[in-house]
Order: C-alpha cells, then sequence, then structure tokens
C-alpha cells in the first residue's frame, strides 16, 4: 500500500504556500492546475481535513494546514538530504544548497566563496535567500533551507561553527569631524553623536546600542535602516554615524575613494558570524566542509586587501 500523503502531495501543499495561489503552483512546478489541484484535494481527503480556505481571490490555510507546514517542509527536506546522500559521489550536498545569509554576507561575500566553491565541486548550485539571523534560522528549522551564515545563536536544535568577526567602522557626513582625519577613532569620538544602526531584528543593532551606552550617545529612534546602504546615505546626509560591519565599509570605500570610513577601536565593537545548520542534518561533514571553505574565503580578502584597510 502506497504511503500517504505523497512525497508528491507534499511538495505541491508547500509550493501553494509559497507561491500563494494554485496557477501560480503549478507553474511553478511545471505541471497542471488541474492536476494540482486533484492531487491536493486527494490528499486532504485522505487525511480528512481541510488545508487550505480557498476564495476566488486567493488561497489561504487553515488553522490545521499551518501546523502542518512546517512538518512537510522538514520532511521535503530530508527527502532532499536523502538523495543528496545517495548521489554523494558527485560533489559536496549532491547538487543544491540552500543557504541563507546575511545581507552584507550576501552581496560582499558569497559571490567569491560560490565562485570558488563551484570550482571545487562544478556539479554544486548554491541557492542564496537573505534576511536577518532570526529569519532565516526560522527557515532553517522548517527546512526551507539547508544552513545559515549569520550571527551567533544558542539555539539547542542549530549547530554552529564560528566562520570569522568583523570589525566596524563609522561613517559620517563629509563635513563631520569623523570625516576630515584618518586612522582608528574610539568611543569617546563618537559621544554626543547619535548613532544608526539597522532595524532590532538584526543583531548588529544590539551591538549599536551597546557601545552607544558606553560612548555617552544614543541610537537614533527617527531613523532605523532596513539596509546598510540606507544608513549609510542617512549618515552621508548628516542624521547621525553610521556604525558598519568591515565587509561592506571596506568594499566601498574600495569601490568609492570619496567615502570615508574610519575603524571604531573597542574590544565590542565586532560583529560575529557563524555558520549554523539542524542538529539533526545527516550532512555534518560536508557542513564543516563548507564553513571551512567559507573560513579560507575570508582569510583570502582579508589577505587580499591594501592599506590602510587590513
Amino acid at each position: 500500500m502506497p504511503l500517504r500523503p505523497s512525497l508528491r502531495q507534499l511538495q505541491y501543499f508547500v509550493a501553494v504556500v509559497e507561491n500563494g495561489a494554485f496557477g501560480l503552483a503549478a507553474q511553478a512546478l511545471s505541471v497542471s492546475q488541474p492536476s494540482l489541484s486533484k492531487q491536493l484535494a486527494t490528499m486532504e481527503e485522505e487525511l480528512g481535513l481541510i488545508l487550505f480556505e480557498r476564495t476566488s481571490r486567493k488561497v489561504t490555510l487553515t488553522a490545521t494546514g499551518e501546523r502542518l507546514l512546517p512538518r512537510a517542509r522538514i520532511i521535503l527536506q530530508e527527502a532532499r538530504e536523502f538523495r543528496a546522500i545517495a548521489r554523494g559521489s558527485i560533489g559536496l550536498f549532491g547538487d543544491k544548497l540552500s543557504i541563507g545569509v546575511l545581507p552584507s554576507i550576501g552581496a560582499y561575500f558569497m559571490p567569491i566563496a560560490n565562485r570558488k566553491l563551484h570550482q571545487l565541486h562544478p556539479n554544486l548550485r548554491l541557492v542564496v535567500q537573505e534576511g536577518s539571523t532570526m529569519q532565516l534560522l526560522r527557515m532553517l528549522k522548517d527546512g526551507r533551507l539547508d544552513a545559515v551564515v549569520g550571527t551567533p545563536t544558542n539555539d539547542p536544535d542549530v549547530v554552529s561553527q564560528t566562520l570569522f568577526s568583523e570589525t566596524l567602522w563609522a561613517c559620517a557626513a563629509p563635513d563631520d569631524d569623523l570625516s576630515k582625519e584618518p586612522g582608528q577613532i574610539t568611543l569617546s569620538d563618537l559621544a554626543q553623536k547619535p548613532l544608526l544602526s539597522l532595524s532590532s531584528e538584526f543583531r548588529l543593532a544590539h551591538i549599536v546600542e551597546r557601545l552607544a551606552q558606553q560612548a555617552g550617545t544614543h541610537v537614533s529612534q527617527e531613523y532605523q535602516g532596513g539596509s546598510l546602504d540606507a544608513i549609510r546615505q542617512m549618515a552621508v546626509m548628516g542624521a547621525g554615524v553610521a556604525i558598519l560591519p568591515s565587509l561592506y565599509a571596506l568594499a566601498e570605500a574600495i569601490r568609492d575613494p570619496n567615502f570615508v570610513v574610519r575603524r571604531v577601536d573597542h574590544p565590542e565593537a565586532l560583529h560575529e558570524i557563524a555558520l549554523h545548520w539542524r542538529r539533526s542534518s545527516p550532512s555534518q561533514k560536508d557542513l564543516r566542509q563548507l564553513a571551512d571553505h567559507l573560513i579560507s574565503t575570508k582569510r583570502e580578502i582579508r589577505e587580499a586587501r591594501i592599506d590602510p584597510f587590513r
């Protein structure tokens, strides 16, 4: 007797949720909408429940559907990992790795890491999702991601390996005193200057809050950016001093010689980055190998920088 629900039915279930409509889900999976709808109706009938509230405009999950969605994602992820292990001879993780990263990691680190990873494992396709560490860890635990590059966590269901620490750098308006002198700055240089940071869902915001307290200043409540570019622009316009992680700050300073950044010289002015994966993942060895690769990539980026940004 075949196992019900089938993996295909679970795949259709998750696809409808992620696409918000039966038609879009069918299109994403390259199947006909009637076939997809029939499979889901059969799944509901066999389980004796209703997964979706169907209206003419949208499809929403029922309370039961909400409870089953995380389990469906995990089952599908475990099935992918099963295939990857069975096909392990073709390289790391088989042929696909879904990884969540912080925005600065995605833009300024992953292109280099991915290029090098592709040279080592040409059959591997990397799928990258950007977000805050909290958002990405939820996706990891739901089975939507294989790994996350983010800030540290104490989650007991997650294994973490430290990758590197980013130094923090300050940028201000061109006419600010901070933009007129080279070299490092101390917290006393930030006194009485409002600091700018990302929204509170990012750990960087909490680091900046602690630095502000020690500097005798505050984090601006008038503007909390959703991106590093946004808080940089606000700083350049005179709204305060932006505190930026080194991957972003130094790459932008090299790209734009008029962009002045100065390192914050303080032991807590660090942005720690780690690789996270599910404790239950069968790909532990591959994930540790991936961590080693990411550590090596960061070392090469650091060594390639010219003074004064080392």
